[in-house]
């Protein structure tokens, strides 16, 4: 039997018995917002990992002595350049690797008792889903493998697929998705077993930033949901505006750990920041700073970022359509063309 045939058979239609009727009642009932814990979700102690070549030589030493806490409530990101260990970590968490060496701790299971993935879901960096599926035969598939009501699985379907916002394009087979909605999909399918821990692995991989800023936000619904989520990104920006706390790894050992604005916040510099000030006034600002020994390094304004600038524009167009930005050249000449036109 071909994989066709395999999912083909999985996703035939079954009775819905009573049972499933009545297990339909507590379906997606409204989630208190949980406080971080400090009973940690995830506890490493010590974890190594060598890559061996075919003799059985050491080869490459992806982790070396990691160890850290994260706790129940809190988005916790996972940083560094290229072969640092952020993807190894992820497997080892969910027991795809066996470590070298040390310990984990994982929902108070170890990482080998792969029951504990019932409770976990996981988007890697490549979506691995069945293009000939459309994005409601897609979860219904994944809501099959744990065992889930007909019930269940059909509200869990369209709420998921609502909070992804591919409403739109729920009937369409997923090899006609482009890789933002592919993203998207991988990321319903992740939730869709209502997991306490979620792992990202570049979550806002091929989205634009509009996407990007759904991401982000989805993510902190989780968070207020009380689950835990962890991701790997190279998109600082996106972990800056998410993360509760860091960990930045290089070739496979623990540089930095702490809360975001503790590692980022400057103790030896002060930022003062008012509304607009004339000349005359920032010269005395300055000056009595110089007399208390301060020295004046800059004075300018504040600027926002790239990604609130392109989503205040593409919100006010949105607001005011046929609004353009026309250069001051091509203007003038628009306006003599408009005066020509009319003699």
């Amino acid at each position: 039997m071909d994989t066709n045939e395999a999912v083909s058979q999985e996703m035939q239609p079954e009775p819905e018995s009573e049972s499933e009727s009545e297990s339909s009642q507590a379906t997606l009932e409204p989630v208190v917002p949980a406080a971080a814990s400090d009973e940690p979700v995830i506890k490493i102690r010590n974890l190594s990992k060598i890559y061996r070549d075919f003799w059985g030589r050491p080869k490459v030493q992806a982790l070396n002595s990691l160890s850290l806490d994260i706790h129940k409530g809190e988005v916790f990101g996972l940083l560094g350049p290229n072969g640092s260990g952020k993807t190894t970590t992820m497997k080892l968490l969910l027991g795809l690797l066996f470590p070298s060496g040390g310990e984990i701790s994982i929902l108070g299971e170890t990482a080998t008792n792969v029951e504990k993935n019932e409770r976990i879901g996981y988007l890697p960096e490549e979506s691995y889903l069945y293009k000939f599926l459309n994005a409601v035969e897609t979860l219904d598939f994944y809501g099959r493998l744990f065992n889930m009501s007909k019930s269940v699985r059909r509200e869990r379907v369209e709420y998921y697929i609502e909070m992804v916002g591919l409403s739109h394009a729920k009937h369409r087979q997923l090899k006609e998705y482009s890789k933002g909605m592919t993203r998207r999909i991988g990321v319903a399918q992740a939730l869709i077993n209502d997991p306490d821990l979620v792992l990202l692995d570049e979550p806002t991989t091929g989205l634009d930033p509009l996407g990007t800023r759904d991401m982000k936000d989805l993510i902190l619904k989780l968070r207020a949901e009380g689950k835990t989520v962890v991701m790997c990104s190279h998109l600082l920006a996106d972990v800056q505006d998410v993360c509760d706390r860091i960990a930045i790894l290089y070739e496979g050992e623990l540089k930095q750990l702490g809360r975001v604005e503790d590692l980022l916040t400057e103790q030896g510099r002060t930022q003062l920041m008012t509304s607009k000030l004339d000349d005359s006034v920032v010269a005395e600002v300055k000056e009595l700073l110089e007399r208390h020994g301060a020295s004046v390094e800059s004075v300018d304004h504040p600027t926002s970022t790239l990604e609130e600038l392109f989503l205040r524009t593409v919100e006010e167009s949105r607001e005011r359509p046929g609004r353009r930005f026309v250069p001051e050249d091509a203007a003038a000449s628009e306006a003599v063309s408009k005066v020509s036109e009319s003699e």
